[in-house]
């Protein structure tokens, strides 16, 4: 089985983990990645229950494509931190984001979730999807679910998820196959963003400006 991770595009609101609409450089990184997508047919589509997901699916595979939606592909929960500007949350939560530096396993953000719930929670759809016998199956969810499913799937533990890529770029693919011989992960892309080569304004550092 192909599992293909991939982070929806850029929200409207630089608000942490807010439920809204892609921005306009959102749509735009899904188009684009849905050219470079035209000839995949997945077997199977979840996506998390979040608006972000949702629309970034119904880009790259059309709104009359069945989705599989579930909760459990949500975004992490960043508790306290929820609704918050960056430069507001580095103030009020700094050991947080001191440990966060320094990769500290499975770090639980203030009043959220750690890593390894996240996992728990996501690797329920992975073993649905295993147990479907789909041969390519897309998960079009958020950038804390991908880093624990990988590090979890790859047997470094979803707590080490700070270690999986320093962030992700949206619309970015990444890929895993399953073998039921081993039953086992390997990772095959990680952080593929090769659609928004050339476009400067469409990556992180620009979101982060």
């Amino acid at each position: 089985m192909r599992l293909i991770l991939i982070r929806h595009g850029r929200q409207s609101s630089p608000l942490c983990n807010v439920n809204v609409d892609l921005s306009e450089v959102g749509r735009k990184q899904a188009e684009l990645l849905a050219e470079k997508l035209s000839g995949l047919k997945p077997d199977l589509i979840y996506t998390s229950a979040l608006i972000r997901a949702k629309q970034t699916a119904e880009i790259l595979f059309g709104k009359e494509t069945s989705f599989i939606e579930r909760e459990a592909l949500n975004e992490i929960s960043f508790g306290d931190m929820t609704g918050g500007a960056d430069s507001h949350n580095e103030v009020l939560f700094p050991e947080y984001f001191a440990a966060k530096k320094k990769k500290v396993a499975n770090l639980r953000l203030p009043g959220g979730e750690c890593p390894t719930e996240v996992f728990d929670r996501a690797v329920k759809v992975v073993k649905e999807a295993i147990a479907s016998d789909a041969e390519t199956v897309v998960f079009v969810t958020h950038g804390g679910v991908i880093r624990a499913l990988v590090a979890g799937l790859l047997g470094l533990g979803a707590g080490q998820m700070l270690r999986i890529a320093d962030g992700l770029e949206h619309t970015s693919v990444t890929e895993l196959s399953y073998s039921k011989d081993a039953e086992c992960f390997s990772l095959e892309r990680l952080n593929d963003a090769s659609h928004l080569e050339g476009k400067p304004e469409l990556g992180r550092s620009a979101w982060a400006k």
